[in-house]
């Protein structure tokens, strides 16, 4: 390898991993604090919190190691300039392409990383969340239940009580509260005792209390007084949105819902456009003499949040048919690989006028 190459590798590989490694603190500390507070309120059991935040650290790292060497590319390479040694290689008689060259020895293999990351740690990582989650809202596990607070779970089913005996899986003093589409099913109980803990087929034993349902449209509220009323709670769903994250590449290849569609071309496109993001950055970095090695930050922050929210963008209309599946979210690479090629080709007029 030459030396200019390896040069610029070496301050880029430098500053990927600083950055990289300081995203990912930040988005673990974010996450702990965020489903620490859903333990605190009795939404999940505090003991999934570590794996949960370790998965979403997994599935963040196909974003986070694309950014990383974005902005690790632009901040290198701005230092050269800024120190007119990038002008000094050109001076030599080399080409911009030796500057490509130099980030895709980088980002080809990175770009390899986060596709693998997307393909299959992605859909692991989601399954793994999923699963503890329904563990710890359908199972009814009282040993994550908090006393005098609402423990509420994603379907909507809200649990109140006063005492809570892990041990015995009773609850005194309590209150269920069950939304539905027509109607809401709220019970006053003095004893709960927790017959069936399963995911599918949760339900609980009701000891002396009120039972009312309130219809949606008020011509039909009931009230019901009970001594002992066996009750079947409504399982955890799970979304399809989560059904499509979750599932693997196999299964979403051979599918024709368009949601699926979305997510799989989600998927084959992040190693792309990692790698086309770091070409980007690479002929965007041009400075001027002691104009700063920073200068270039604020267009390139502009561009990637035109390229992030592109991508959201035609995942959802995709998801949605409203965007033909061709080109679907791939049209987002197509157009960063037109700007790369444009930027390359502009690059290459420049040195021509430059050394005529």
């Amino acid at each position: 390898m030459y030396l200019i190459e390896r040069y610029i590798m070496d301050e880029t590989r430098r500053l990927v991993m600083i950055i990289v490694g300081f995203l990912i603190f930040i988005f673990a500390s974010y996450s702990a604090q965020r489903y620490l507070t859903d333990a605190a309120n009795g939404i999940i059991a505090l003991q999934a919190v570590v794996d949960i935040v370790f998965y979403k650290v997994l599935i963040a790292l196909e974003m986070l190691l694309p950014v990383g060497l974005y902005v690790s590319v632009a901040i290198a390479l701005g230092q050269l300039y800024n120190d007119s040694e990038i002008t000094a290689i050109f001076a030599t008689g080399s080409s911009p392409l030796r500057l490509h060259k130099s980030v895709l020895i980088l980002a080809i293999p990175l770009g390899m990383l986060v596709t693998v990351l997307s393909m299959y740690g992605r859909p692991w990582a989601y399954a793994q969340i999923y699963q503890l989650k329904q563990q710890s809202q359908s199972e009814l596990d009282v040993g994550h239940l908090r006393p005098k607070k609402f423990n509420i779970n994603d379907n909507g089913r809200m649990i109140l009580a006063e005492h809570i005996d892990p041990a015995s899986n009773r609850l005194s003093d309590a209150l269920i509260y069950t939304p539905s589409a027509n109607k809401t099913s709220v019970y006053r109980v003095r004893s709960l005792e927790v017959i069936d803990s399963s995911p599918t087929t949760p339900s609980v034993m009701l000891h002396s209390g009120t039972a009312y349902q309130l219809d949606h449209k008020g011509t039909e509220d009931t009230e019901q007084i009970y001594n002992n009323l066996a009750l079947h709670l409504k399982p955890l769903k799970q979304s399809i949105d989560a059904k499509s994250k979750s599932a693997s590449t196999a299964e979403l290849s051979r599918s024709t819902d368009p949601a699926d569609i979305a997510e799989l071309q989600w998927r084959e496109s992040r190693g792309i456009n990692a790698v086309l993001m770091a070409l980007l950055a690479t002929s965007l970095s041009r400075t001027k003499p002691r104009q700063g090695r920073f200068a270039t930050l604020l267009p390139l922050a502009v561009l990637f949040t035109v390229i992030f929210y592109g991508g959201n963008i035609c995942r959802t209309l995709v998801a949605n048919s409203t965007l033909p599946v061709i080109p679907g979210i791939w049209l987002v690479s197509l157009l960063m690989s037109i700007g790369v090629l444009i930027l390359i080709a502009r690059e290459y007029s420049l040195m021509q006028k430059l050394f005529r």
